[in-house]
């Protein structure tokens, strides 16, 4: 039985699949998905405050929540020189 593009689009953003790829990550990355879950969108600066994380600890856990695509950003209202993260569902 085949998929159609949209099926496995789908798919590919079901919970269980989020769960699996965020399951290969590093701890910090872990942490930073879950003060994402509770609360967003977040700049780094605040994604450091909540997690008690170092902020270069939070940018690494960013960046590799991005390469897996499990985190988006885009510029903040309040403050266009900042990001602000998102989970990626």
């Amino acid at each position: 039985m085949s998929t159609t593009p949209d099926e496995a689009a789908v798919a590919e953003q079901s919970p269980d699949n989020f769960r699996e790829r965020l399951r290969e990550l590093p701890p910090s990355a872990k942490l930073v998905a879950k003060v994402l879950e509770t609360d967003a969108p977040l700049s780094q600066g605040r994604l450091a405050e909540e997690s008690l994380l170092p902020d270069r600890t939070v940018r690494y856990a960013l960046n590799r929540l991005e390469e897996s695509d499990l985190v988006a950003s885009r510029y903040s209202f309040q403050d266009a020189r900042k990001q602000v993260y998102y989970l990626n569902r």
